[in-house]
C-alpha cells in the first residue's frame, strides 16, 4: 500500500495526530490480567528526558507506514528519538528472537509479524505484558485482543494495523452478464449461487464465478465465521460442508481446479485483473494492488478493471461483517530500559493518531473509525460506489490462526490435509478424520 502515500494526505493525519495526545507506561513483570473489555488504566506520561527508542521491524523503505508512524509520534514528542533496526521480512521473528536472546536490551519496541513468532516470544519470556498499560479501549479492537491473550489472561503486543477480507467482483463482468452486484450482507449459500451465476463461456473465454487462492485460508476458513470454533481446537468436523461446497463448485467448473492452479501457479491477482474470474475471496491488502494496477493501465497500455468491494460472505445466522483477518502489532523488549517512552509508542501507534496515518497511507489500522474509513475511501482510485466504502466496516474479525504455541505445527497439518483435500487425493472425511487425529496428539488429546 506504500504506492497510496501522498503528502497531502500525510499531513492531514499528522495535523490530526497533533490534537490529540499519547499516553505511556510500563511494568517490569506480569500484571494481574485487567478485564479486556476495559483496558488498562493510562499511565503518566514520559517525562521531558530524552530518550532514544530503537524499533525492530521489516522493509524499512518499502512500507510508508513505518517511517510516517515514527514521524508522527516524534513531532508530537520532541524529547522522544526514534531509530528504526530493518530486520528484513524473510524469517523476521527468527531474526527477532535471536537479537533478544541473552536478555539483549538493545531493542525497546518489537514490530510482531505473525502468531508463530509472537507465542516463540511469549514462551521465552521476550515480551513485556501489556495489559495493564493499554490506553485504547480493548472493546475497539473487535475481539482481536482476546484472540492474543495467553492462557494466564495476558496479552503482550497491541495490534495497529488489520487486515481483513473482503469480495473483490469485476463490475463490467457483472454488468455484461445483467446480474446484479453481490451485497454487504451475503450468506455462503448467497455467495455459492452467485459465482454460478457468473460462472460462462470455455476455453480461453471462460469467466468464473470466483476464484480461490490456494491457500488454505481462501477456503477452509469460512468455516470459522460462527464464532462457535476456531483451527486450534483439535476437531474439525465443523470444516465438511465448506469444504464440500467449494469441492463441488469445483467439479461444477464454478472456480478453477486447485491443481491446476499450484501446478501453473497462478497468482489470482492475474486472474482477476485479466478478467477470467467475475469475484475473488481475497484480504484487503489486494485494495491497494487493484489500485496501483489501475493507476498504471494508461501508461502501460491495457484496460484498468472497473472493480467494487462488499463484506465477506457469512454463514447463515452470522452478522454480516464477520470476517478472517490478520495482525500487526508492536510489543516491548522485557529488558528495555526505555520501557515506560517504548509502551507510549505502542499505544500511540494503535490510538487514532496512530490510526489516522495507517490510513494517509492507504493501510488499514487495527482499529477503525469514520474518519480511517473516509481516508481510505478517498484514496485515488478507490471504488466510488457506496456499497464499497461500507465494506471496509467489519462486525468481528476472526484471526486466521489465534494464539498457541502449537501453531506451527497445527498449520503444518492443516496445509497438508487440505491440500490432499482439495486435490482429491483424499475424500473430505478422511482429510478430516486426519486432522482431527493429528492435531488431537499434538495438543495431547
Amino acid at each position: 500500500m506504500k504506492k497510496l502515500c501522498k503528502m497531502l494526505a500525510l499531513s492531514l493525519a499528522l495535523a490530526m495526530a497533533l490534537s490529540l495526545a499519547g499516553c505511556g507506561g510500563g511494568a517490569s513483570s506480569a500484571p494481574a490480567a485487567s478485564t479486556p473489555a476495559e483496558g488498562g488504566s493510562a499511565p503518566a506520561e514520559g517525562g521531558d528526558a530524552a530518550v532514544t527508542l530503537t524499533w525492530a521491524l521489516w522493509d524499512k523503505d518499502s512500507t510508508a507506514y513505518w517511517n510516517a508512524l515514527a514521524e508522527g509520534y516524534m513531532a508530537t514528542h520532541d524529547n522522544v528519538t526514534i531509530e528504526m533496526v530493518d530486520l528484513g521480512s524473510n524469517d523476521y521473528m527468527t531474526q527477532l528472537a535471536t537479537q533478544l536472546s541473552g536478555g539483549n536490551g538493545e531493542l525497546d519496541v518489537l514490530s510482531i509479524k505473525d502468531i508463530p513468532g509472537y507465542a516463540n516470544l511469549i514462551n521465552l519470556e521476550m515480551l513485556e505484558p501489556m495489559n495493564n498499560v493499554l490506553t485504547t479501549p480493548a472493546a475497539d479492537f473487535g475481539g482481536v485482543l482476546e484472540q492474543l491473550t495467553d492462557a494466564n489472561g495476558n496479552f503482550y503486543a497491541i495490534p495497529f494495523r488489520a487486515d481483513f477480507w473482503v469480495v473483490f467482483y469485476n463490475k463490467a463482468l457483472f454488468d455484461a452478464a445483467k446480474v446484479d452486484y453481490p451485497t454487504n450482507d451475503m450468506t455462503l449459500e448467497q455467495f455459492d449461487a452467485l459465482a454460478r451465476q457468473m460462472t460462462s463461456g470455455s476455453g480461453a473465454e471462460k469467466v468464473y464465478g470466483n476464484h480461490y487462492h490456494t491457500w488454505r485460508s481462501a477456503v477452509s476458513l469460512f468455516g470459522i465465521l460462527d464464532g462457535k470454533n476456531t483451527i486450534i481446537d483439535g476437531t474439525y468436523d465443523f470444516l465438511k460442508p465448506v469444504y464440500e461446497m467449494v469441492l463441488k463448485q469445483q467439479e461444477d467448473g464454478i472456480v478453477p481446479d486447485y491443481g491446476e492452479l499450484k501446478t501453473a501457479n497462478l497468482h489470482y491477482s492475474a486472474a482477476f485483473q485479466n478478467g477470467s474470474a467475475a469475484m475473488v475471496n481475497m484480504g484487503s491488502w489486494f485494495l491497494a494492488t487493484m489500485q496501483q494496477y489501475n493507476a498504471n493501465a494508461a501508461k502501460d497500455g491495457y484496460e484498468p478493471v472497473d472493480f467494487g468491494m462488499v463484506k465477506y460472505p457469512h454463514p447463515a445466522g452470522a452478522p454480516a461483517g464477520s470476517t478472517l483477518g490478520t495482525v500487526t502489532s508492536l510489543g516491548v523488549n522485557v529488558n528495555s530500559a526505555n520501557k515506560e517512552a517504548a509502551i507510549d509508542f505502542c499505544n500511540w501507534c494503535a490510538g487514532p493518531e496512530g490510526a489516522a496515518i495507517m490510513a494517509s497511507t492507504g493501510s488499514f489500522p487495527a482499529v477503525s473509525t469514520a474518519d480511517t474509513v473516509a481516508t481510505i475511501a478517498a484514496t485515488e482510485g478507490f471504488p466510488t460506489d457506496e456499497a464499497s466504502k461500507e465494506a471496509l466496516t467489519t462486525a468481528a474479525i476472526y484471526l486466521e490462526m489465534p494464539l498457541t504455541d502449537k501453531a506451527s505445527e497445527i498449520e503444518t497439518v492443516l496445509n497438508t490435509e487440505h491440500d490432499a483435500i482439495m486435490t482429491g487425493a483424499e475424500t473430505v472425511d478422511e482429510g478430516i478424520a486426519n486432522m482431527n487425529e493429528q492435531v488431537g496428539a499434538i495438543l495431547g488429546k
